[in-house]
């Protein structure tokens, strides 16, 4: 079996390429499609290297990136957008946590939030919440949980 070449190299050599070329703004924009697009140079590059022609192994490009982004693009835009998810601190805010030690506005007390020890400072001034009280995470402010 002879495998196609352009130039002194091999044809799936330079589907590679193109993959990590599509790879490169995959990660630095995190936008799925290169991604997609990169998945469908590997699969040009599995064509040459079993010998299709330069038609084939377009057409093994073309089919992949495109079924990837009719059938999971929709999937990606889904899971990326869901308005219930939020990560680190965002995650904490509106959370309830208990106070383990005297919370005011002045000192800062600290607080069991999520499994962890935050310090803590109440939201209004003159505010005090004792040992065992639940608190309501209003803010995170640098590692001082605010509650009230």
């Amino acid at each position: 079996m002879h495998t196609p070449t352009i130039g002194p190299v091999d044809a799936w050599v330079w589907w590679l390429i193109a993959a990590v070329g599509l790879g490169i703004p995959l990660v630095i924009t995190t936008m799925p499609e290169f991604g997609m697009f990169a998945v469908g140079a590997v699969a040009g590059a599995a064509a040459a290297g079993l010998g299709g022609g330069i038609v084939s192994q377009v057409i093994a490009f073309v089919v992949v990136s495109v079924a990837l982004l009719v059938f999971v693009r929709p999937l990606a835009y889904r899971n990326r957008q869901h308005a219930g998810q939020r990560s680190g601190i965002d995650a904490l805010r509106g959370r309830q946590a208990v106070v383990l030690q005297r919370v005011d506005s002045g000192s800062d007390g600290r607080i069991k939030l999520a499994g962890e020890i935050w310090s803590a400072r109440a939201l209004e001034q003159g505010r005090v919440f004792d040992p065992g009280q639940q608190v309501d995470v209003v803010e995170i402010d640098g590692a001082t949980a605010v509650v009230m």
